[in-house]
Order: C-alpha cells, then sequence, then structure tokens
C-alpha cells in the first residue's frame, strides 16, 4: 500500500479504528472520518506515516463531499474508500420503532454509504482505478427479530453495492465484506439488549477487529481483481486461510 490514499468512515472506534492501523502499517496514507474529532485524531496521531483526521457525518452528504475533497486536496488521489460506518440501533420490534429513529439508521447505514460512493465515484472515474469496500453483515441477507432497521439498511447497503459495481465494475473494484460478529463496542450492546440469538453468543465467538482489517487490506491486494462486485464472508474458513488469519 505504499504510497496509497485510504479513506475509512468510522475509523475512530471498532473496525475502521484496526483498519486505520493495518493500512497505515502497510505503508498507505490514511484519512480518518468520523463524527467524534478529538478520538480521531488521537487516532492519527498514534499511526505511522501520514494521517489525517476528519470531523464527518456519513448521514450528511455536504460533510462527506467536504471530507473527500479534503483528502484529495491533501493527497492528490483517493485509491481506496472504506464505507464502515454504522450504527446496530434501534434494537426493537417494528411497532416500537420511533420513525426518526428508523430514520437515522437508514442515513447512516445506507445513505452513509451512498454518499461515500458519490463523492469517491468520480475521482477514482479519473484515476481509471480504485476499490471501495463496504462493510455488509449477514444480517443483510437474513431477518433477526428487533433488527429490522439494521437488517433492512445493510440489505440496502449489500444491493447498492452491487449496482455500483454494474456501473462501474469494468474500472473500478467495488465489493463487500462481512465480517460475521467483531468484538466491538456494537457487540456489547447486542449483548445488553438481550434481544435476538446474536445477544446470547458467548463473547469468545466473536472475531478480532484486526481480522476484518488485515481481510480489507488483502481485497485491496491482486486477491481483489476477482472479488469484484462479491460479498466476500470473513465466516469462510477457506478466506480466513487465504487471508492468513488461520493456518
Amino acid at each position: 500500500m505504499q504510497g496509497r490514499v485510504v479513506a475509512i468512515t468510522g475509523a475512530n472506534r471498532g473496525i475502521g479504528a484496526a483498519a486505520a492501523r493495518v493500512f497505515a502499517e502497510a505503508g498507505a496514507q490514511v484519512a480518518l472520518l468520523a463524527r467524534d474529532q478529538a478520538s480521531t485524531a488521537r487516532l492519527a496521531a498514534e499511526l505511522p506515516g501520514t494521517a489525517i483526521a476528519l470531523a464527518c457525518d456519513v448521514a450528511d452528504a455536504g460533510q462527506v463531499q467536504a471530507a473527500i475533497d479534503a483528502v484529495v486536496a491533501r493527497f492528490g488521489r483517493l485509491d481506496v474508500l472504506i464505507n464502515n460506518a454504522g450504527v446496530i440501533e434501534p434494537i426493537a420490534r417494528i411497532d416500537s420503532i420511533a420513525p426518526e429513529d428508523w430514520a437515522r439508521t437508514m442515513q447512516i447505514n445506507l445513505n452513509g454509504v451512498f454518499h461515500g460512493m458519490r463523492a469517491a465515484l468520480p475521482v477514482m472515474k479519473a484515476q481509471r482505478s480504485g476499490t471501495i469496500i463496504t462493510i455488509s453483515s449477514g444480517a443483510a441477507h437474513r431477518p433477526l427479530e428487533g433488527w429490522a432497521a439494521y437488517c433492512a439498511s445493510k440489505a440496502g447497503a449489500a444491493m447498492l453495492t452491487k449496482a455500483a459495481h454494474l456501473e462501474e465494475g469494468a474500472t473500478l473494484r467495488i465489493m463487500g465484506l462481512s465480517p460475521g460478529t467483531v468484538a466491538t463496542d456494537m457487540q456489547v450492546r447486542i449483548k445488553a439488549s438481550g434481544v435476538n440469538a446474536v445477544s446470547a453468543l458467548d463473547p469468545s465467538a466473536h472475531i478480532p477487529a484486526d481480522w476484518a482489517a488485515r481481510t480489507l487490506l488483502w481485497m485491496c491486494g491482486p486477491a481483489g481483481d476477482a472479488l469484484r462486485g462479491q460479498e466476500v464472508s470473513l465466516r469462510d474458513d477457506n478466506i480466513r486461510r487465504q487471508v492468513g488469519l488461520i493456518a
């Protein structure tokens, strides 16, 4: 990743923060996008090489466009966009979800991916190269009690990724990563909810965020050419072996 420019949304914690570390250690120039500027700036200061922190709420199209513009102004290009920002809330049955809470989830989990793609695609198309990876979920493909907003938003993001590949896949690499359950703050909130089978999982069942981050790096390498338009599942032991996560 030497000389490559990588923008990561939701980069101040969980998979986003782990990805920032992994890409920076691989030599990339990393732009960390998140709402919490203070924590994002602290992380950027810890990374090797050149990293910048940008305050950005992915639910706001203008903020996303301004952040991508700032990345290009600083580094001159954009090689990778990781659409990672996402929320699990509201965890509630459909008839108990407030419309404003439903809308907020869609704004972050679905519209946030659209905003990122819309800002990044013109840059990458002008370069005639680039990789966009959206963090997906098994919840995009099967319903779970109390997760209607999350499931619907992730399903939309998965279809948006396929649509983007259909339109731009001849030139760009656009794909998804479904990491499975990951040991992040989101799993703490899921556990506390006591809703559906995921909340009953033992914490030992969750993979470390570093596994997802290392898989993202692998997808941005030569292996990514064969993965265009696909959703990679980190539940697949064959993928884990190819990445080097297991023997």
